[in-house]
């Protein structure tokens, strides 16, 4: 039988979705909000026509975590996180797949009386009870769960992609590479084994945290590649026969002409996986062996991240704070494709988002939508350039003005002319380093007086691997590891030892990554340099662990290097100095290099010095 305590609670529920009277009720007694809090919730929930309870965690007043919590203590249900990797399979497949999913239901563990322990989005589910005690028999605990821990569970009851991969296209019929082209209507249908195969591949791309995926046609098969933490790793091989029909179904996704093989085109469409909304971006270029199509994924669903949680510190953090307190001026990110320009723009303008100011930008293409932004994106054949863009974009009454790429003289000479005349200019750039970035403007042709009066900050960024904190290995290094470190961070000279030293303890102080706590829990007694030498560092561990997929390392992180634009500075900007003239009046004051910022991380057992090594060996 259902225990007592859940039958108390069915009799209480209504429904998993929590009313917006006892959300109020639930987060009052937590003490989560104030009563002025109370009013502005209800007048949002007004007026976005949403329930109380997705607004209080859209907008961060409670995690979804600890709502369920107080819910299920309110209700007197016990709650579970559960560990999904952690539940046996032969428990959770006695009740099917189907019906799982159906219910929304987790069988996570049998006790030694045969107690079942299930755990439920909606305990009141009065059906799913019935169905379950007759599939299970009436012995059976409820506990009540996330709905993201749920459905990050249920993924469970499938093998890895290529078993899954493989049972699709099993069912697809033998056919021969002269046929290939001939693709009817059954063939790409939602239905069809196509049409799941491409949803197994995007699944799996996003459940392996992928920034994009690759569908590469070669002589005699089809090799799917997904880029994880910047890295392209081979992830299936598919047979050629099926080359035509996925592409096809990809192109009907996107919107994008079936006909057309010749020529490159570009598109885009959303896709819903558990609770995540994703928009990916497709692009597809005819190449020798066929048809190669290239998928961005973007989680539309993640909110921003703070600076400090994006791996800014110190120095670097109070410029670019103060540089954005600015009423006018111009903020430029400079760094190659893929190293986080998009990511630290889209903070930094969520950070500033107001209903009080106007946010106006012009991109290509739109990757992080900002709710209350307007967004522009670049279309050369509709003659909306950058240049056009921003023309439009200052008859619009803008505060904040950001600019997708500065490519040429015409767009950096109105981002500068939007600068003098009262607006927040951000805008990207592709250049090595901070200091280069001032030069590169000169070359476009801008006055050196120009730039001097209105760059505020540069800011020179790069994307390292976060080591794995689960299976990370610390290290003393040898004599030759420390030399081929001392010849690109100078661990010999005393002086510069001190520098790092204090960084080091600046950096624990200001809590570096905050986002990755337990990589931070150190004492200034555990630094791990001394006066003369690096007495531990940290290394990914070979064939890592299942945390991180057996790779050693866990998502990534930003190095920075941020150039204030101080008076000295701009005396050298006029004087049309060289970038290492720049640069190193930027040290002289201050500045921490990436090179030097990327050390701290590894010292901190962040990241590894082959990291910094490999994504600033250009530098």
């Amino acid at each position: 039988m259902i225990n007592q305590n859940n039958a108390r609670a069915f009799a209480i529920l209504v429904s998993m979705r929590i009313s917006d009277s006892l959300v109020e009720q639930l987060l009052r007694d937590a003490g989560k909000v104030t009563e002025e809090q109370i009013v502005t919730l209800r007048e949002q929930e007004k007026s976005e026509k949403k329930p109380l309870q997705d607004i209080v965690i859209k907008g961060s007043i409670v995690s979804e975590k600890d709502l369920t919590k107080l819910y299920a203590k309110e209700i007197d249900i016990p709650y579970v996180e559960i560990n999904s990797k952690e539940v046996p399979r032969e428990i959770l497949r006695l009740i099917p797949e189907r019906i799982a999913k159906q219910y929304r239901v987790i069988l996570f563990g049998v006790e030694e009386d045969g107690s079942k322990l299930l755990a439920m989005e909606d305990p009141d589910d009065i059906q799913a009870i019935n169905f379950l005690q007759k599939q299970l028999g009436s012995d059976i605990k409820v506990h009540v769960a996330t709905s993201s821990n749920i459905l990050s569970t249920l993924d469970q009851y499938r093998g890895s992609a290529s078993t899954e991969l493989t049972k699709v296209l099993d069912g697809e019929s033998e056919e021969t590479e002269d046929d290939e082209l001939d693709i009817s209507e059954e063939d790409v249908a939602e239905d069809s084994p196509i049409a799941q195969t491409v949803n197994l591949i995007i699944e799996y791309a996003i459940k392996s945290n992928a920034s994009d995926i690759h569908i590469e046609p070669r002589e005699d098969h089809i090799i799917v590649r997904y880029r994880v933490d910047g890295i392209l790793k081979e992830a299936n091989k598919l047979p050629k026969k099926v080359h035509s029909a996925l592409v096809s179904r990809i192109k009907i996704l996107s919107n994008l002409k079936i006909d057309e093989r010749r020529a490159p085109q570009d598109g885009r469409f959303k896709i819903q996986i558990g609770e995540g909304v994703f928009a990916l971006r497709v692009s597809t270029l005819p190449i020798a062996e066929g048809e190669k199509v290239v998928m961005r994924i973007l989680n539309e669903s993640s909110k921003a991240l703070t600076l400090e949680e994006l791996g800014y510190w110190g120095r670097a953090l109070d410029t670019v704070n103060n540089a954005i307190l600015q009423p006018h001026g111009m903020i430029l990110v400079t760094g190659p494709t893929g190293s986080g320009k998009s990511t630290s723009l889209f903070s930094v303008l969520s950070l500033l988002n107001r209903p009080t100011v106007n946010i106006s930008t012009i991109e290509d293409p739109v990757e992080y939508k900002i709710p209350g932004a307007n967004q522009t994106q670049v279309n050369v054949k509709a003659n909306m350039t950058f240049a056009n863009g921003l023309r439009a974009l200052l008859r619009q009454d803008p505060n904040i003005i950001m600019i997708g790429e500065i490519r040429d003289g015409e767009t950096s000479g109105l981002a500068v002319q939007a600068a003098l005349t009262g607006h927040l200019v951000f805008a990207t750039l592709h250049t090595n380093n901070a200091a280069t970035t001032l030069p590169r403007l000169l070359d476009m042709g801008l006055e050196p007086f120009l730039i001097a009066s209105t760059v505020r900050a540069v800011v020179g960024q790069r994307l390292v691997r976060r080591l794995c904190v689960d299976c990370r290995e610390p290290y003393t290094p040898d004599e030759a590891a420390l030399k081929q470190i001392d010849k690109n961070f100078r661990i010999s000279d005393p002086a510069h030892m001190k520098f790092i030293h204090e960084l080091e303890k600046q950096a624990l102080d200001g809590g570096v990554g905050k986002a990755n706590t337990k990589s931070t829990k150190a004492s200034t007694a555990e630094l791990s340099t001394s006066d003369t030498k690096i007495s531990k560092l940290w290394k990914a561990k070979t064939n890592g662990c299942d945390a991180c997929n057996h790779t050693g390392y866990r998502g990534r992180m930003g190095i920075y290097e941020v150039l204030g634009n101080t008076e000295a500075i701009s005396h050298l900007i006029v004087g049309n100095a060289t970038s290492d003239d720049i640069q190193n009046q930027a040290v002289t004051e201050g500045m921490v290099t990436m090179q030097v910022d990327g050390f701290i991380k590894a010292l901190r057992g962040q990241t590894s010095i082959e990291e910094i090594l490999r994504v600033t060996a250009e530098k």
